[in-house]
């Protein structure tokens, strides 16, 4: 448990790395990409293609999954969420009909669910290898 207690502020200065890794993929995966694709039959879908958001997700499981086995357990929750949930909320901020928060609390849920999961794993197992 103390050693726990000794990680916790290396735990809390990488929480800001976090995030911005995971304002960085962003980014690089879906930041570049803002027109609307239409269809012949006049439908309309994106701006994302499923390989960026794809993409994004391996990117960040990567991430969370690096920083889970440094048993960063807060960074990796907290970090990949806060960074996505700014990302989402600054690239979808402009859409007038004011939907886009709706996308941004479900992306944040869903971050923080899937990190929480992913990084509960990943902490547990690379707990029980080093016992």
């Amino acid at each position: 448990m103390s050693t726990r207690l000794h990680s916790l502020p290396r735990d809390l200065m990488a929480t800001p790395l976090l995030a911005g890794l995971a304002v960085g993929a962003w980014a690089a995966w879906l930041g570049w990409d803002q027109i609307l694709d239409v269809a012949p039959d006049g439908s309309v879908s994106g701006p994302y293609q499923a390989w960026q958001v794809i993409g994004l997700v391996l990117t960040l499981m990567a991430v969370v999954w690096a920083a889970a086995r440094r048993q960063l357990v807060v960074a990796s929750i907290v970090g990949t969420t806060a960074g996505l949930t700014v990302a989402s909320f600054y690239d979808w901020s402009d859409d007038g009909s004011g939907l886009f928060v709706i996308g941004v609390g479900m992306t944040t849920i869903a971050t923080f669910a899937a990190t929480a999961g992913l990084t509960v794993i990943t902490a547990s197992r690379a707990r029980r290898a080093h016992a």
